[in-house]
């Protein structure tokens, strides 16, 4: 984790990576000093009131159905003890009778929590993604308040990595590591594509993401 910040704001101060071969080269900006901060976004996200409330709301929603789901299983209970305790005074077929209609009843119950499972799982992304973009439109303007050029999920692990959510356009060296690759790679531009005639009239272009 230490390392990556050091990374990070070695990268964020400054260091610019510019291709070689250009007649004349636009002066560099000025290096921003890096200012960095770090969020643990997703547990930010479940603490917050908003999203405590509506988890308690969906736990509500799902609870008949975790109902019908515990009466399920005590019906399958009830019937298995039943046909131990009585096995040995049934015949052939009503025991391999009774012993197919507890399989069925378990393949339902099953496909029935898998279900459910399914819903819960979406309605909770849902709930989580509705509140995250929230929480993230407040980290951006608190960041951008507070100076800081680059905010980093700390939530990272040993399978992931932390994650740039914010970073200020001065920190953005998108631009200078694709020319800097471009000239080790010593790969030429493609040649540019024939265009057809122009239009009488250019149509208007739409106006540029944010």
């Amino acid at each position: 984790m230490k390392r990556s910040l050091a990374l990070i704001v070695t990268l964020a101060s400054g260091l610019v990576l510019s291709a070689a071969a250009q007649t004349s080269p636009a002066p560099a900006a000025p290096a921003v000093p890096a200012k960095v901060a770090v969020i643990a976004f997703q547990a930010a996200v479940g603490q917050t009131n908003e999203f405590q409330r509506n988890f308690a709301d969906l736990q509500k929603k799902y609870e008949p159905k975790r109902a019908e789901l515990k009466t399920k299983a005590d019906e399958i209970d009830g019937l298995e003890k039943q046909l131990q305790a009585q096995g040995d005074k049934l015949s052939d077929a009503e025991r391999a009778n009774r012993a197919k209609i507890i399989d069925d009843k378990k393949k339902q119950a099953q496909r029935f929590a898998e279900d459910a499972q399914t819903d819960l799982q979406g309605e909770m992304q849902q709930v989580y993604e509705g509140v995250a973009s929230k929480v993230f439109e407040v980290l951006e303007s608190y960041a951008q308040q507070q100076g800081y050029t680059l905010v980093v999920d700390g939530t990272g692990n040993q399978q992931q990595a932390p994650v740039v959510l914010y970073a200020s356009p001065s920190t953005d060296i998108t631009k200078a590591i694709i020319e800097a690759y471009n000239l080790k790679s010593g790969v030429p531009a493609p040649p540019a594509q024939p265009t057809a005639a122009a239009p009488a009239k250019a149509a208007p272009r739409p106006p540029a993401a944010h």
